[in-house]
């Protein structure tokens, strides 16, 4: 998953500053929040929430041999890499 440098904040700011990072969440699509520099919540917008909603619910409604299917030709998860907030600062600039 790629995520844009500008998509991410602190913890604190959300907290302090919420109404700016709903926005943020408009413009993006999706804010994911940070906690000691890791990814620890996502703040959807409604329009992808919507979007996201309506593929949970047509895989929901797969048949069960067609939905495992599809979940073996997912690629399988890795080990994932994590990144301090100086490290993705550093990568912005």
């Amino acid at each position: 998953m790629i995520i844009s440098t500008k998509a991410l904040v602190s913890n604190s700011e959300m907290i302090k500053n919420y109404k700016a990072c709903r926005e943020k969440a408009d413009d993006y699509g999706k804010l994911f929040i940070l906690k000691n520099n890791q990814p620890d919540a996502v703040l959807l917008s409604i329009d992808e929430y919507e979007r996201l909603s309506v593929i949970i619910e047509y895989f929901e409604s797969l048949k069960a041999e067609d939905a495992i299917k599809y979940a073996a030709s997912l690629p399988k998860e890795g080990i994932r890499k994590k990144y301090s907030m100086d490290h993705l600062n550093n990568e912005e600039k």
